[in-house]
């Protein structure tokens, strides 16, 4: 097993470093001197109201005499970036005046596509030196500071009033200034922007990354942080005492007929260990929730290090694919430990379905979307030769590590329960009606949500409005809180069903924390009626499309963290009493 996993590993550290997934902090800067040429290099375009990237050369621009694709790692083929050669090429610190690129005559077929892209507002991206173009905008609120937006728009339409026939306009004139830095030691020179500047090259990135009003988002981080603090706190504390009293008060019943009195969580020790029901299927969705979860800390750890950049596009994604398909040896592992628990003997078939169950389905809706893409010929789509790659990084890492994982598990010997179960199950009384499944699951997931929703607000914006995201800091923060607000509502709501002596506790667990993922849909359906102007069908289907997988990841997580830290409390509460 050490040989596999010394394999795993390097195989990892090979695939990472094949699909330029990290960027490490001090790799040196391209150095340029007077004279040498630059080339801009064209990417997707891509449009907000869509959500549909195209290849730069779907529309008929301007084409150098052969065009040549640069190679994109696992993440930018997801993303749907396409990078390309360009026929705009300048020398380093040579200004240059207006030049022809190329003079076309437009068909009635190219005509037609530039006037759909047009009234989808899609913009043109492009490169120079691992920077994206950009173009300055006019504040809104007369603010002084620079604002940029993502390329630059296809071209717009002039509606005139009292006519049918609109007028279209294609920006078919580019004007380029490139901001470089000189180096007072020697004449070599860094590309940093696009006008002459004493920006240093380290710091070229700021501009794209403080694009979005940093007041807002430090308000409200801050805001959520302390409001679900203050309620964490005083639901500890509540906690605390009840529980001290609870057990101080069982551990002083010496008589039988005192013990017969007894109310509460401690009559049910007989059955709260009981296996539950669909207990297969538990184990899997526990299993599979480590994996998110693991995958989620490792990601962000990198992240907050410096090792994930958006200067390497789509390494973020890689990065979480192939840290996904690696954690599924402790998501075999923690099945495998949970299914032995539960008295399980096939652990075979609990290891299979770990392996292929979440990422079938996912792996189904992705594939159903992306064949829907095809079909409006975007360059979104993947191709056969990536989709191939992650069916290969499924089936030939994945589970193999998922069977290594869940084998070393089942090896253990099974976690012992600190009371003993009867073999007879204890009548379950008459609930009140805040006390059931229902009612309690819902209500369970409001606080999980609300320590996120506001983060959220700026992921979404960053994915479907063409920002970017790197305040991994504040991501970090938010993610602890998650964490800590799970484990918190899921105890206190536990603790209440067990002193109403309802013993099945264990899908409710996973339930009440996993419940604040139909929140996060309910948000993202919210989102897109309020904050998004998509009006095609097959956008939309594409956006509730994502946002289904994205929730199910998240009840997943958010499900597993609530089930554990449950199953943390039981086993610490009986075990603290004197059971007869």
């Amino acid at each position: 097993m050490a040989t596999a996993a010394a394999f795993s590993l390097l195989l990892f550290l090979l695939l990472v470093a094949s699909s330029s997934a990290f960027y490490l902090p001090g790799v040196a800067p391209r150095d340029f001197v007077k004279g040498d040429e630059l080339q801009v290099k064209v990417n997707k375009l891509s449009s907000t109201k869509t959500q549909l990237p195209y290849n730069y050369y779907f529309l008929d621009y301007c084409k150098p005499a052969k065009i040549l694709n640069s190679a994109e790692n696992l993440g930018e083929v997801l993303r749907g970036d396409r990078i390309e050669n360009s026929i705009y090429t300048f020398k380093m610190r040579t200004d240059e005046t207006c030049k022809v690129a190329c003079r076309t005559k437009l068909t009635k077929e190219t005509e037609k596509n530039f006037k759909e892209k047009i009234d989808d507002e899609y913009r043109v991206n492009m490169i120079l030196d691992n920077l994206p173009v950009a173009v300055p905008r006019q504040s809104r609120d007369g603010s002084q500071l620079p604002s940029y937006e993502h390329g630059f728009r296809v071209g717009y339409k002039d509606i005139l009033t009292g006519s049918k026939d609109n007028k279209y306009y294609i920006n078919n004139h580019l004007s380029f200034k490139v901001l470089y830095h000189m180096d007072p030691e020697t004449d070599d020179a860094r590309i940093v922007g696009f006008e002459p500047s004493d920006v240093k090259w380290a710091s070229r990135w700021d501009t794209y990354l403080l694009m979005n009003d940093d007041q807002i988002h430090w308000f409200s981080i801050i805001n959520s942080l302390m409001i679900v603090l203050f309620l964490s706190g005083m639901v500890a504390m509540i906690m605390m005492r009840t529980l001290y009293k609870d057990i101080a008060n069982y551990n002083q019943l010496d008589t039988q007929e005192e013990a017969q009195e007894e109310t509460g969580w401690k009559l049910v020790h007989g059955d709260v260990f009981r296996p539950p029901t669909n207990s297969d299927l538990l184990c899997v969705f526990v299993g599979t929730g480590v994996q998110f979860f693991l995958m989620a800390v490792v990601t962000m750890i990198f992240a907050l290090l410096g090792f994930l950049s958006p200067s390497n596009r789509g390494g973020l994604m890689t990065a979480m694919v192939l840290l996904w398909v690696f954690m599924g040896l402790f998501a075999g592992y923690s099945s495998a430990r949970l299914f032995k628990m539960f008295k399980g003997t096939e652990w075979k078939k609990i290891t299979l379905k770990t392996a292929l169950m979440f990422p079938a389905i996912v792996f189904s809706i992705f594939f159903v979307l992306n064949a829907l893409i095809w079909g409006e010929k975007s360059s979104g789509a993947v191709p056969f030769g990536t989709m191939f790659a992650l069916v290969f990084l499924w089936f030939g890492i994945s589970v193999p590590l998922v069977f290594a994982g869940s084998f070393l598990g089942f090896k253990k010997p099974p976690v012992e329960d600190p009371v003993k179960t009867n073999k007879i199950p204890r009548q379950i009384p008459e609930q009140a009606w805040y006390m059931q499944p229902a009612f309690s699951i819902l209500i369970g997931g409001i606080l999980p949500f609300g320590a996120v929703f506001i983060e959220l607000f700026f992921i979404l914006t960053s994915i479907w409005l063409n920002q970017f995201y790197y305040i991994f800091g504040f991501l970090f923060i938010v993610f602890v809180i998650l964490l800590v607000t799970c484990a918190e509502i899921t105890i206190v709501l536990c603790y209440f069903q067990l002193c109403s002596e309802d013993y099945h506790w264990w899908w409710r667990a996973y339930l009440t924390a996993g419940s604040s993922a139909l929140y996060l849909f309910l948000y993202a359906a919210f989102y897109f009626f309020t904050k998004l102007e998509i009006t095609k069908v097959v956008s939309g289907i594409l956006y509730f499309g994502y946002m289904l997988i994205g929730s199910f990841a998240f009840f997943v997580l958010t499900g597993t963290i609530g089930f554990y830290a449950c199953f943390w409390f039981v086993r610490k509460i009986y075990s603290s009493v004197k059971i007869d």
